[in-house]
């Protein structure tokens, strides 16, 4: 069941949806364009802190805008970039908590991966005589 675009924006910002959207969760941890999701979930999780520390940096401590926003992007990225590292264990942790076995994702997107380099290498890896 496809939760509802409040409940859809509640999960980008890292919150947790209800079980009964557990397979909508699970195609989304799993479909080809999942780090991209992902990426964006972690972008908008650690957006939030990042404006903190600038304006805390600016409001607080008086340093000027064009420092505080290169540390607030740096944060940024840092932020961003860790949680990506981690976004095949993250995920899969993820689906354990909506009852699913541990690596169930990994295992679908590992599969769908197999089958588009078979259908590669069947297309592009002949050679003209047939063998």
């Amino acid at each position: 069941m496809k939760p509802g675009l409040p409940l859809r924006a509640w999960y980008l910002l890292g919150g947790r949806l209800p079980q009964r959207h557990r397979e909508w969760v699970f195609q989304q941890a799993t479909k080809p364009s999942w780090l991209l999701w992902f990426g964006m979930r972690m972008f908008l999780q650690v957006l939030p802190l990042t404006i903190a520390i600038t304006l805390a940096l600016v409001l607080g401590l008086g340093s000027p805008w064009p420092l505080a926003v290169a540390c607030g992007s740096l944060g940024l990225i840092v932020g961003v970039y860790f949680g990506v590292s981690y976004a095949i264990e993250s995920t899969d942790h993820r689906m354990t908590k909506y009852g699913y076995p541990r690596g169930a994702a990994a295992e679908v997107r590992r599969a769908r991966a197999e089958r588009d380099q078979e259908r590669y290498r069947a297309v592009w890896r002949t050679t003209e005589n047939g063998s």
